[in-house]
């Protein structure tokens, strides 16, 4: 077969590759020329810089989940006691006890080695000698207050990072100070060695990495997505007027186009989202208003995952620029009303919903419950249509008004409004289903029970007039050891629970039983009378409390028997503490109900959590809200120019930049946050407890202001620079 001269086969088929590969990249270029010469739109620029950094944000902090995760269960398989049952083979003996401090629980592990060599478990360069506490560097900072330094022992050091599961983990490790005997062995266990997972510590209280990467995704990462949607819209005005908007012209020139003037905004985004990781990664940072400590090695050592989470945000950024939803007609001329009829009956439907929610108060248990949730996605789901109604009102209201009063910034600016209620509408429908979302996990995990309720108000009534001290090893010669060495104005008394299936008996001396106002009975008798003490122990402990007078020492049943430390408020608690941890390991001091207190607070402190990734996308739907309407205001702005000088001058420009803006903004965030205080309300009604973030709500009012002001500003700016140049201008 012959040839043309200088042709080969195959080269047609290959050169149209090159030149479109060619043509692909001229057509970044100039994108990126457009986006350098701001051709793009300040507007554009910037939506997509916030978008892109909350994008990366949001990547990054699932990186830190992660790798966090990772890091602490490495550790926690390092530290973990490897449990035997052959006493010949033990290392060391060992034993977990529970405190708290500020109702913060946290482990109690007694430590003694068995074998001269033993090697003591990571985070201790040894093993703490008999009398001696070493404790987390969280713990002591949390507990000086409460003498947590004295309360085990003498103080010998700190617990090194490689043995907590995070820096802000509270943590002791104890040397008793007596060898146990036979009897006293029964509580503790053998261990061979270390590096075995054992739930302990801060990882007993750990939610599962799934939890916290949903929330997360949920709270946060929502949001960050609402927000580039927004930001790949932006700025488009400029874009429909560009070559690549040309009739016939390729899809995927107008996409290379989008992706160069995106490059920049982009770049700068993903940068800044860096800047925070850095400096966790560089030393260990705290995190408001949770108070955890993230390891900066668990995030140097994932330092793949972070270049892998910033090239896939900056990536998915871009994607989503190059591919943006049809734009509408109206959308640029400002001729098409979005504002359609809305059928009536969805404002109805969002009006029963509102109604199930007030009528769920009234009903008892699963079935208030029931409502209030049906009541409150009804609302929700309903809520634009009716958002969009009342946005037509208001702004035909103001129109109305700018008429009568010759105000022609209020008459366009109502006008506008009618015309393009979504500025209403999206920023209060987001703010009140983010705000909503939020209050309502508040006060899900603010529900502590009626148990968690009364011990509150145990402790609101008699303080630590009370306490109980118990353990499985209290013979009769640490109870009067104990009883020698509280300090003055505070008594003991013995408390056998269900004693024989005849109530508790509440034992002690003449002098301690008459000092509660019980007399001295010889023989147990019914619990009549007494001080508040009395009250609160009967209350806590059974209404069959009976009480006697003891001949002699007490004693009491290992399995059901503790101490009551009794004082008239003014004995200081750390040193009944310091008094009991003296005398037998793993000894519990607490008060009436503490218990429930503690679980209350472990449960509570998630809302730190919810605030905190709630918090963030809070304000990434300001801010999508703010660039929505922003870009809306700067797609028709070219069409307050003609109006410019037979109205006024600039000022009307602004006036109509105001009411259109700033105005329903500020509405629809009071709106938002009336709306979310009331709903959280009937919840906390229906549920009979909780309590949510009242701060956040003026957090949420405060931001919704500040982006309102700020996006008038920056929308009068646009208006008038169209008008100055007498044509169309860039978004």
């Amino acid at each position: 077969m012959s040839t043309v001269a200088g042709h080969t086969p195959g080269a047609d088929a290959a050169a149209p590759d090159r030149r479109g590969g060619w043509l692909w990249w001229q057509w970044v270029r100039i994108g990126c020329a457009a986006g350098r010469n701001g051709t793009g739109g300040r507007l554009g620029f910037w939506a997509r810089c916030a978008a892109s950094a909350a994008v990366a944000v949001v990547a990054l902090a699932a990186v830190a989940t992660i790798a966090t995760y990772d890091g602490r269960a490495a550790r926690n398989q390092a530290r973990g006691p490897v449990i035997t049952e052959r006493q010949q083979d033990a290392q060391a003996l060992w034993r977990e006890g529970f405190d708290s401090v500020g109702k913060v629980a946290h482990s109690v592990v007694y430590l003694r080695p068995l074998k001269p060599g033993a090697q003591p478990p990571p985070g201790l360069t040894r093993w703490p000698a008999p009398g001696e506490v070493m404790l987390s560097p969280e713990l002591v900072r949390a507990g000086r207050h409460e003498g947590i330094t004295s309360r085990y022992g003498h103080y010998a050091g700190m617990i090194g990072r490689s043995g907590l599961v995070s820096p802000s983990e509270r943590l002791a490790y104890v040397g008793p100070s007596h060898a146990p005997d036979a009897r006293e062995r029964e509580s503790w266990s053998y261990a061979r060695g270390f590096g075995q997972s054992y739930p302990m510590g801060e990882s007993l209280y750990t939610r599962p990495l799934t939890h916290a990467l949903l929330a997360l995704g949920v709270l946060t990462g929502v949001p960050a997505l609402a927000l580039l949607v927004v930001a790949a819209r932006a700025g488009s005005g400029g874009r429909r007027r560009g070559p690549s908007s040309a009739p016939g012209g390729p899809r995927w020139h107008r996409a290379a186009l989008r992706i160069g003037e995106a490059v920049r905004p982009t770049a700068a985004g993903t940068a800044l989202a860096v800047l925070p990781m850095l400096g966790a990664m560089t030393t260990d940072l705290r995190m408001p208003p949770t108070g955890y400590l993230l390891n900066s090695g668990d995030l140097r050592s994932a330092w793949p995952m972070v270049l892998a989470a910033l090239v896939l945000s900056f990536t998915v950024t871009l994607v989503a620029v190059a591919v943006p939803g049809p734009a509408g007609r109206g959308a640029v001329t400002g001729r098409r009303s979005s504002a359609a009829t809305v059928p009536r009956w969805r404002p109805a439907g969002c009006g029963l919903g509102l109604a199930a929610v007030v009528f769920s108060q009234y009903l008892v248990g699963a079935a208030g419950l029931c409502t209030f949730i049906g009541g409150t996605v009804v609302m929700w789901a309903l809520l634009p249509s009716a958002a969009t109604v009342a946005s037509r009102a208001l702004g035909a209201k103001l129109a109305a008004h700018g008429l009568r009063t010759g105000r022609p910034g209020r008459l366009i600016g109502g006008r506008w409004t009618v015309a393009h209620p979504g500025i209403v509408v999206r920023p209060a429908v987001a703010l009140i289903i983010g705000l909503g979302l939020v209050c309502q996990l508040q006060i899900a995990n603010s529900d502590v029970g009626e148990k968690a309720a009364a011990a509150r108000a145990t402790q609101a009534r008699i303080g630590d007039g009370v306490l109980n001290v118990q353990s499985r090893d209290l013979p009769p010669s640490a109870i009067e050891a104990l009883s020698g060495s509280l300090p003055a104005g505070t008594h003991v008394l013995g408390l056998t629970m269900d004693l024989d299936q005849q109530g508790a008996l509440l034992q002690g001396s003449c002098r301690t039983v008459r000092t509660l106002g019980l007399g001295c009975p010889a023989t147990p008798r019914a619990v009549t009378g007494g001080d508040l003490r009395v009250t609160e122990i009967r209350d806590w402990y059974g209404p069959g409390l009976r009480v006697q007078a003891a001949p002699s020492g007490l004693r009491l049943d290992r399995l059901r028997g503790s101490l009551l430390v009794i004082s008239d408020g003014t004995a200081r608690r750390a040193a009944v503490e310091r008094a009991a941890y003296a005398l037998a390991p793993a000894v519990n001091v607490e008060a009436p109900g503490e218990t429930w207190l503690v679980g209350a607070v472990t449960k509570t402190r998630l809302n730190n959590w919810v605030l905190l990734f709630g918090s963030l996308g809070l304000a990434l739907l300001l801010l999508a809200g703010g660039f929505s309407a922003a870009t809306e205001f700067a797609r028709g702005r070219h069409t307050l120019v003609p109006l410019a000088d037979p109205a006024g001058g600039h000022t009307v420009l602004r006036a109509a930049a105001g009411w259109h803006l700033a105005f329903p903004l500020l509405v629809s965030t009071m709106i938002a946050v009336v709306v979310t205080a009331w709903h959280a309300g009937f919840l906390t009604a229906v549920l009979g407890a909780g309590t949510y973030s009242w701060w956040l709500l003026a957090a949420a009012l405060c931001g919704g202001g500040l982006m309102a002001a700020a996006v008038t500003v920056l929308g009068g700016r646009s208006a008038i620079r169209a008008a100055q140049r007498g044509r169309p201008a860039d978004g």
